[in-house]
């Protein structure tokens, strides 16, 4: 059995796996939903990338688990991503949940072309160093229902900009940790470029499901059952 450490994405908390957590608790698994500092309950900390990293970190070490599942969705990939190689041997498996992966001396923003980035930081000057939650429209097309799609907004805080803006850290090739990346469909078939080159590796598989960018609220059971099968 495994012990799993889940990070959801921008503006979310540790609440958006309540539906997530009894599955994997059922099946044996330790499971330690986080919030990330400077989000939901945690908004009066401030908070860079690295913050979040030490998050994890911290979270890994304060509970001193073993056999570690690190999971990542959207944006948390990112810090996740980079947490897992500091973890040592305690990590088990990294799972990216249609998320982000980070590049060495690369930011979540640093992909995208000029003109979004530029309308990003203008974004987040314009919240007073936050990105601001999407609108329930914004959710159209995901596989949610209306009241999942409530759920969502109803939840979510503004995200810390620094987190957005500052370079990931890694040590070593991120293809070299054994990892799972989950792709969500509706979210787009394929994969982005980087993830793409990283699946080429002998240490990473994919998995599909046929659900939007949000799956531990359109179908966390069946996403349980796959965070289940990964270790196996």
């Amino acid at each position: 059995m495994a012990e799993f450490v889940l990070v959801a994405g921008a503006w979310l908390g540790s609440w958006a796996w309540d539906e997530v957590v009894p599955e994997l608790r059922a099946a044996g698994h330790g499971t330690h939903p986080l919030t990330l500092s400077g989000l939901a309950d945690k908004q009066h900390l401030p908070a860079g990338q690295q913050t979040h990293v030490q998050d994890i970190v911290g979270e890994v070490e304060r509970l001193d688990l073993r056999d570690v599942v690190l999971v990542g969705h959207s944006y948390s990939g990112i810090p996740v991503g980079q947490a897992a190689e500091r973890i040592g041997d305690r990590l088990t498996r990294v799972v990216f949940v249609d998320s982000n992966v980070p590049t060495n001396g690369e930011s979540f923003i640093s992909p995208w072309p000029g003109e979004r980035r530029d309308m990003m930081e203008e974004a987040i000057d314009d919240g007073g160093g936050f990105w601001i939650p999407l609108t329930a429209p914004d959710y159209a097309g995901q596989g949610l229902s209306s009241e999942q799609i409530a759920r969502i907004v109803r939840g979510s805080t503004p995200h810390p900009g620094a987190t957005l803006t500052e370079p990931a850290v890694l040590a070593r090739p991120l293809g070299d940790l054994p990892a799972t990346y989950l792709k969500c469909l509706l979210d787009g078939p394929e994969p982005t470029d980087d993830v793409a080159r990283l699946l080429k590796s002998e240490h990473w598989q994919l998995v599909q499901m046929n659900t939007g960018h949000w799956p531990m609220f359109s179908q966390p059971h069946q996403l349980a059952r796959i965070l289940h099968h990964a270790i196996g």
